[in-house]
Protein backbone atom coordinates (compact mmCIF):
# COMPACT_ATOMS: atom_id res chain seq x y z
CA UNK A 1 0.00 0.00 0.00
CA UNK A 2 1.18 3.55 -1.28
CA UNK A 3 2.13 6.18 1.59
CA UNK A 4 -0.73 8.34 0.67
CA UNK A 5 -3.33 5.39 0.89
CA UNK A 6 -1.98 4.35 4.35
CA UNK A 7 -2.58 7.98 5.57
CA UNK A 8 -6.25 8.35 4.49
CA UNK A 9 -6.63 4.95 5.98
CA UNK A 10 -5.18 5.98 9.12
CA UNK A 11 -7.05 9.20 8.95
CA UNK A 12 -10.33 7.34 8.29
CA UNK A 13 -9.88 4.71 11.39
CA UNK A 14 -9.13 7.41 13.82
CA UNK A 15 -5.45 6.79 14.46
CA UNK A 16 -4.56 10.04 14.49
CA UNK A 17 -6.70 10.19 17.90
CA UNK A 18 -5.12 7.36 19.65
CA UNK A 19 -1.56 7.59 18.85
CA UNK A 20 0.94 8.92 21.09
CA UNK A 21 0.67 12.39 19.88
CA UNK A 22 -2.61 12.57 20.19
CA UNK A 23 -2.83 14.87 22.97
CA UNK A 24 -1.75 17.71 20.73
CA UNK A 25 -4.36 16.89 18.04
CA UNK A 26 -7.40 16.67 20.51
CA UNK A 27 -6.49 20.39 21.91
CA UNK A 28 -6.71 21.25 18.26
CA UNK A 29 -9.75 19.64 17.62
CA UNK A 30 -11.34 20.98 21.02
CA UNK A 31 -10.53 23.77 19.92
CA UNK A 32 -12.40 24.05 16.36
CA UNK A 33 -15.49 22.55 18.16
CA UNK A 34 -15.56 25.50 20.85
CA UNK A 35 -15.25 27.85 17.73
CA UNK A 36 -17.62 26.23 15.30
CA UNK A 37 -20.02 26.53 18.69
CA UNK A 38 -19.55 30.42 19.19
CA UNK A 39 -20.07 30.80 15.51
CA UNK A 40 -23.38 29.00 15.48
CA UNK A 41 -24.65 30.91 18.76
CA UNK A 42 -23.35 33.94 16.77
CA UNK A 43 -25.53 33.09 13.65
CA UNK A 44 -28.65 32.25 15.58
CA UNK A 45 -28.47 35.26 17.80
CA UNK A 46 -28.42 37.44 14.42
CA UNK A 47 -31.19 35.59 12.70
CA UNK A 48 -33.29 36.82 15.65
CA UNK A 49 -32.04 40.45 15.53
CA UNK A 50 -32.76 40.38 11.67
CA UNK A 51 -36.11 38.90 12.36
CA UNK A 52 -36.63 41.93 15.25
CA UNK A 53 -35.69 44.36 12.89
CA UNK A 54 -37.90 43.11 10.22
CA UNK A 55 -41.14 43.45 12.26
CA UNK A 56 -40.54 46.50 13.57
CA UNK A 57 -39.94 47.80 10.06
CA UNK A 58 -43.26 46.73 9.88
CA UNK A 59 -44.83 47.96 12.89
CA UNK A 60 -43.52 51.33 11.79
CA UNK A 61 -44.90 51.55 8.25
CA UNK A 62 -48.36 50.35 9.57
CA UNK A 63 -48.20 53.53 12.49
CA UNK A 64 -46.96 55.56 9.57
CA UNK A 65 -49.70 54.71 7.36
CA UNK A 66 -52.37 55.62 10.43
CA UNK A 67 -50.51 58.51 11.38
CA UNK A 68 -51.16 59.69 7.82
CA UNK A 69 -54.93 58.71 7.87
CA UNK A 70 -55.48 60.39 11.27
CA UNK A 71 -53.95 63.75 9.89
CA UNK A 72 -56.15 63.96 7.38
CA UNK A 73 -59.23 62.60 9.38
CA UNK A 74 -58.44 65.70 11.75
CA UNK A 75 -57.80 68.07 8.36
CA UNK A 76 -61.38 67.14 7.31
CA UNK A 77 -62.86 67.81 10.78
CA UNK A 78 -61.30 71.25 10.82
CA UNK A 79 -62.60 72.35 7.90
CA UNK A 80 -64.91 75.58 7.73
CA UNK A 81 -67.48 73.85 5.71
CA UNK A 82 -67.90 70.75 8.25
CA UNK A 83 -68.16 72.95 11.23
CA UNK A 84 -70.40 74.99 9.50
CA UNK A 85 -72.47 71.73 8.74
CA UNK A 86 -72.62 70.60 12.11
CA UNK A 87 -73.17 73.81 13.74
CA UNK A 88 -75.84 74.33 11.49
CA UNK A 89 -77.50 70.70 12.61
CA UNK A 90 -77.12 72.16 16.19
CA UNK A 91 -79.44 74.94 15.04
CA UNK A 92 -76.53 77.70 14.81
CA UNK A 93 -75.68 79.87 12.33
CA UNK A 94 -73.56 82.36 11.07
CA UNK A 95 -73.84 86.19 12.96
CA UNK A 96 -75.54 88.62 10.97
CA UNK A 97 -74.10 91.35 12.79
CA UNK A 98 -70.49 92.17 12.91
CA UNK A 99 -68.51 92.31 15.87
CA UNK A 100 -67.66 95.09 17.77
CA UNK A 101 -64.66 96.27 19.17
CA UNK A 102 -64.60 97.46 23.51
CA UNK A 103 -62.09 99.35 24.50
CA UNK A 104 -61.10 99.40 28.65
CA UNK A 105 -59.95 102.60 29.99
CA UNK A 106 -58.25 103.01 33.05
CA UNK A 107 -59.02 106.03 35.08
CA UNK A 108 -56.58 106.77 37.88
Amino acid sequence: MSKVKKNIYGFLRGSFLTEESAFKNWKIIIFIVFLMLIMITSSLNIDKKVIKISELNKRKRELRAEYIDTGTILMRMKMESTIRAKAKERGLGPSETPPKKIKVTIKQ
